[in-house]
């Protein structure tokens, strides 16, 4: 019997979802959860980084995935297409 490579799945306390159209002729924004809990709108990566700070959580790297999952794009992804 042969073992099966199992993927990892990472589960990171920080979740940043699509990208929203703005109102009122605000900019684009995405939704940032901690924890499973909606903290709010985040409009760019350096957003991101000072609210994960703000509840503790130092993020040394955008791109591992155990500590940031990016939805329906990535840390460039800001804009609508």
């Amino acid at each position: 019997m042969t073992e099966q490579a199992v993927p990892h799945i990472s589960h990171p306390r920080v979740m940043v979802l699509g990208v929203c159209p703005g109102r009122s002729g605000r900019p684009p924004f995405r939704i940032m959860e901690i924890d499973g809990e909606v903290i709010g709108e985040v409009r760019t990566v350096t957003d991101v980084l000072e609210v994960a700070a703000s509840y503790g959580i130092t993020i040394h790297d955008l791109d591992d995935p155990d500590a940031v999952r990016w939805v329906g794009g990535d840390k460039y992804t800001w804009t609508l297409h």
